[in-house]
């Protein structure tokens, strides 16, 4: 067997900024715009969620590592009006950070001097962020330089174009443009992007901690984001990878960014398993920071429904993908799903590509697959927008193939579902939700002996940039590792082999001169 890639760890984060919903949400800011006196903006900031509720809340409780899925589906549905039990702010692989703290972490990650916060506020947060004990001295020190009073603020932000900060709707500090004329340095597009950093380096630095990574171990970094950094002359031209690897730490480290839309990170993730495979480097990061304008995505119909604001999270994930170590799962490399040129839009063509083309090529049935992880949206968001349970809804397309191939009955459906499927629990941060954030969990699982094999599935929308009308999709496998390729072979090695080799030569020679 090949030398595969593994899993080596991976971690999840969350950044509560329910005052970001409000001014940086694209369904709230063009509401501002188109209807500033709208119902919907008078009623939003009494549909904001406090801290406390947002780290009690299960789906988010389920994303940092504290509950498992199976604990989830025990939870009755919705979720929003339940508060997890002993729900704390760390879990198993990330932390959920409050606002406060996330702005400081942003003014570290800032080197031009874009992000000022008022003074008193920022001396707060740094006591805060060194108990948080994950920075060091020198990044810390950053937020001494803050001079700002709050009127200094105000006049960035109502005469300079800077986007304002907000803690408990009262500004706090700002982010500033970074050009006068280039809209790509805009404020607002600074701030987007110096979120997704920051939170990046929160999810690559919780990794650190909770894997117990060596960040000088790391060679290679891929980002796979949904925004773009550049200035005029090359728009999206990057690189968050390398940014977010200096504030991390990773000295050692080089790297670039993959884009795909939502399915960019499964995409990055098979990157990154082939560099490892082919030798090019040993260990290679993947990593993404969230999304601002998905914040409150939603919001409209969670309001008018009584709901609270569910989607006021940025989040944040980061996967370490190492050289076959002979224990950590496998990525199987070679079963791969593809949605093709010339796949079409069709539900069923889609999932055939991505799901059952690559387990024919493999000589597996569908039953094969312990658990798909396909887009995992929380229901408990897309169900009061109208867009029903997106993964329940993936699982029996899944199963409603799997019976047309025979591997299960029709009558076999709803057990499939809840055997083969998950409950979804991921945050609408566009990228995240599609299979990400069951690479932990399913790590996890195979090493706990509870499953053998799983199948990541990213399913992306590329009509959105408008230059197609394609959809997109790849799939890989993670299964248990069954050893090094050298002690699977009946415990010879590759020079065992080529020593065999060279004896049976050499034995064969002197029979052709008897």
């Amino acid at each position: 067997m090949a030398d595969y890639s593994v899993v080596k760890a991976a971690s999840y984060v969350l950044a509560h900024t329910p005052d970001m919903v409000i001014h940086n949400g694209t369904t709230q800011t063009t509401e501002m715009v188109v209807n500033p006196d709208s119902d919907y903006l008078k009623e939003l900031p009494s549909h904001l969620r406090s801290y406390e509720d947002c780290v009690a809340y299960y789906p988010n409780q389920a994303y940092i590592g504290n509950i498992t899925n199976d604990e989830l589906r025990a939870v009755e549905f919705p979720y929003y009006d339940k508060k997890a039990e002993k729900a704390k702010r760390e879990g198993k692989y990330g932390e959920i950070m409050p606002q406060d703290e996330f702005y400081g972490l942003m003014q570290i990650c800032d080197v031009f001097d874009l992000v000022l916060l008022e003074k008193e506020f920022a001396q707060t947060v740094k006591g805060k962020l060194t108990a948080w004990g994950m920075l060091k001295e020198d990044q810390l020190a950053i937020l001494d330089k803050n001079e700002w009073n709050k009127e200094a603020l105000e006049k960035y932000v109502n005469e300079e174009h800077a986007e304002g900060l907000y803690e408990n709707f009262e500004l706090v500090g700002c982010v500033k443009r970074a050009h006068d004329v280039d809209v790509n340095l805009s404020a607002h597009t600074m701030l987007e992007n110096i979120v997704t950093k920051a939170s990046s380096v929160q999810a690559i630095l919780n990794l650190i901690k909770t894997a117990g990574i060596d960040p000088l171990s790391i060679d290679y970094v891929i980002d796979c984001c949904e925004e773009a950094c550049g200035d005029m002359n090359q728009r999206g031209g990057g690189n968050f990878a390398k940014a977010a690897a200096e504030m991390a730490g990773l000295d050692n480290a080089t790297g670039s960014d993959v884009r795909g839309f939502c399915a960019g990170p499964t995409h990055a993730l098979l990157d990154a398993a082939s560099l490892v495979k082919a030798g090019t480097f040993r260990n290679v990061l993947v990593t993404a920071g969230g999304c601002t304008a998905k914040l409150g995505m939603n919001g409209k119909d969670h309001v008018k429904k009584g709901l609270p604001i569910l989607e006021d999270c940025i989040g944040g994930f980061t996967v370490l993908v190492s050289e076959n170590d002979g224990a950590n799962p496998i990525i199987r490399n070679d079963i791969v799903g593809r949605h093709t040129v010339g796949t079409g839009s069709a539900p069923q063509n889609v999932i055939g590509s991505l799901v059952t083309d690559p387990l024919d090529r493999a000589g597996l049935k569908v039953t094969d697959v312990d658990k798909f992880a396909p887009e995992l949206q929380n229901p408990d968001i897309t169900k009061p927008a109208g867009a029903g349970d997106v993964p329940e809804a993936n699982f029996k397309m899944i199963a409603a193939l799997a019976v047309k191939r025979g591997d299960i009955a029709r009558t076999d459906i709803p057990g499939f579902v809840k055997e083969h499927g998950l409950i979804g629990w991921a945050p609408t941060q566009g990228h995240i939700p599609s299979g990400v954030p069951f690479v932990g969990p399913l790590r996890d699982m195979i090493l706990e002996g509870k499953a053998q094999r799983g199948m990541i599935i990213g399913k992306g929308s590329l009509f959105l940039g408008r230059m197609t009308n394609l959809f997109d999709g790849v799939s890989f496998v993670v299964e248990a590792n069954p050893g090094k390729a050298e002690e699977a072979g009946q415990g010879i090695s590759k020079e065992q082999v080529k020593a065999l080799i060279a004896e049976s030569m050499r034995e064969f020679a002197e029979s052709l001169l008897k």
